[in-house]
């Protein structure tokens, strides 16, 4: 049965969700396979409360961390569509309603801004 994602700890657990497909996609992992978890899923947990459900918790700058990123190792296309898909993926298998909606969204919006604000635009 879906859940509504209400709590802290169901966010805590969508994101724990997320990451271990991440780990096991053959496109997702390799990018992903230096990450230090205990420092990024607890990063990971307060960045989504915060877009979630407003808690003020998250103070970082995602853009500013994944330029840099992508200076060390070239991000593309596919791998924010590919990050979507599953996060979205991960959202309708276990969740329904108004905030998993709204994650919906929001991933959405940040996966564009991403791409808008990292890629070089074709021909660059």
């Amino acid at each position: 049965m879906k859940k509504e994602l209400s709590t802290v700890t169901e966010i805590k657990w969508m994101v724990d969700e997320f990451y271990e497909l991440v780990k096991k996609d053959e496109i997702l992992a390799p990018f992903f396979s230096k990450v230090n978890w205990e420092k990024h899923l607890p990063t990971m947990y307060k960045f989504w409360e915060n877009t979630l459900f407003y808690t003020g918790s998250y103070s970082g700058n995602p853009i500013l961390s994944h330029q840099k990123l992508h200076q060390k190792n070239p991000l593309h296309e596919e791998l924010f569509s590919r990050w979507l898909a599953l996060f979205i993926q991960n959202l309708e298998t276990h969740f329904e309603g108004e905030k998993m909606e709204l994650a919906k969204q929001r991933a959405t919006s940040i996966s564009t801004v991403m791409m808008i604000k990292i890629l070089p635009f074709p021909g660059q």
